[in-house]
């Protein structure tokens, strides 16, 4: 499906590689010029003689002056990533280099490309849905496994393909209800509302299932943060270095040495993890900085998807029964945490601290056992949804949307139940085929279009 706007038959030039000092940068032409503009300053061959999918070696001139000594790709529209002719120059990693040469590409009729043109320019030549589009973003922005695998799914079409089937359907019986408007003096069903029942139950299915995936798809795009909370000497920051595996955190016996939180990312199982460790947490304390460091510590707890407390395996059962307690009141997502079982006699200090849902015994200083905790730190927030070969929903407009469908199917079965007349069933189905077509592009319009690929990088 291609999309129509005014003021796109230009031809568009941009860096397509990070700006900077490289062994190779890459520009990108892409319209009708961008054969003929490029033709203009490569020297060695006619480049509008060659077949499309080659690639030519060869200087590149601006009248009498070298540029520079490039590889040159050239695609035939359709069968480019945009749907236009496209050409790729792969330059010498020189910043002033790239400069000129985009600079000898836009005297000869090209103009910068705005963020995301070229991906925007796919969308509108059916190259792309607008959801496939997106997850390039998401690719290019991908810092795990699991957010690259997500990224891919969706950009291969398994999202858009099952979304498109049901609409289909939709649309079909759409026209059924609306060809009974025409009859209604008749009396007479053209759609079979037990198909529609059986229809408008597999699409709640399907948007459930995707609208509940957003919370593992919210983990997978933006991470987890984890405080690390406890009493001061609990050995929080030692376990920061720990899973660091670096010395990030001061480290001492005095207590309050932290005063200030310290966060650190870590990539555990494909999962970002942002580790907080925080100030030491007690009572009676003088020192300002330290009371300011303890509030900014309670702030960070409330504030975060996953609590770690830590505590000493000498402190009494009943202080971490109680604040156990106090992490369940405030509906927290935490785990206990025993620490410095390499001071005890582990047997005893298990039997001890038998805790209603579970504790985590380690010795931060040795290392020991912390691959259990970073287990049951991917298991806290996957809740076992550790596959993402599945459509898994990370963006927040493809959530609303659904949302909105969603609310739009519950409208439609209950105006079945009721018995409702066509027209007005009609209206709640336009409402869900518009929310579901707003996803992959079918129901857009260009203001829309500017802001989604504006958060895009130039050149892509």
């Amino acid at each position: 499906m291609t999309h129509r706007l005014t003021g796109w038959d230009d031809t568009i030039v941009a860096l397509a590689t990070p700006p900077g000092v490289g062994a190779i940068g890459v520009i990108r032409l892409s319209g009708k010029q961008a054969w003929p503009i490029t033709a203009q300053m490569f020297s060695s061959k006619d480049l509008l003689q060659q077949s499309s999918h080659t690639i030519h070696v060869g200087l590149l001139r601006d009248s009498d002056q070298i540029l520079d000594e490039a590889v040159v790709s050239l695609f035939r529209g359709p069968k480019s990533y945009t749907g236009e002719d496209v050409v790729e120059i792969s330059a010498h990693g020189s910043p002033f280099i790239q400069q000129t040469i985009i600079d000898a590409c836009i005297q000869r009729g090209a103009r910068l490309a705005k963020a995301g043109e070229f991906t925007q320019r796919a969308f509108l030549n059916g190259k792309l849905d607008l959801a496939q589009a997106e997850a390039v973003a998401d690719l290019i922005a991908s810092s795990t496994e699991a957010s690259r695998k997500a990224a891919i799914h969706t950009m291969r079409g398994g999202f858009s393909e099952q979304l498109r089937a049901l609409r289909e359907q939709l649309i079909r019986f759409a026209a059924l209800i609306e060809l009974e408007l025409d009859f209604s003096q008749e009396d007479v069903e053209f759609a079979d509302r037990d198909q529609f029942y059986a229809l408008i139950g597999e699409m709640e299915q399907v948007t459930g299932k995707l609208i509940a995936s957003f919370r593992l798809g919210n983990v997978i795009r933006n991470g987890v943060s984890v405080a690390i909370i406890g009493k001061p000497n609990a050995g929080k920051s030692t376990l920061l270095n720990a899973l660091l595996q670096e010395d990030r955190a001061i480290v001492s016996d005095i207590p309050g040495t932290t005063r200030d939180t310290i966060e650190e990312l870590i990539n555990i199982d494909g999962i970002l993890f942002r580790l907080i460790d925080t100030a030491g947490i007690r009572t009676g304390t003088s020192d300002i900085i330290e009371s300011a460091g303890m509030q900014r510590s309670l702030d960070k707890m409330r504030g975060s998807d996953l609590v770690v407390y830590l505590f000493d395996c000498q402190d009494p059962v009943e202080e971490v029964l109680a604040k156990k307690a106090e992490l369940d009141e405030a509906g927290l997502n935490y785990l206990l945490v025993a620490n410095k079982l390499d001071r005890t006699d582990e047997a005893a200090t298990r039997a001890a601290f038998n805790i209603p849902g579970g504790v985590i015994f380690i010795a931060a200083k040795d290392h020991r056992h912390l691959e259990v905790l970073k287990e049951r730190m991917v298991d806290s927030v996957l809740k076992g949804e550790v596959s993402t070969e599945n459509t898994v929903i990370t963006n927040a407009r493809h959530y609303h949307a659904l949302k909105e469908a969603d609310k739009s199917l519950l409208e439609i079965r209950s105006g079945l139940d009721k018995k409702l007349p066509g027209d007005l069933l009609a209206a709640d189905i336009r409402r869900c085929l518009h929310f579901l077509g707003e996803i992959t592009g079918e129901v857009t319009n260009e203001d829309m279009l500017d802001y989604i690929f504006s958060k895009f990088c130039i050149g892509k």
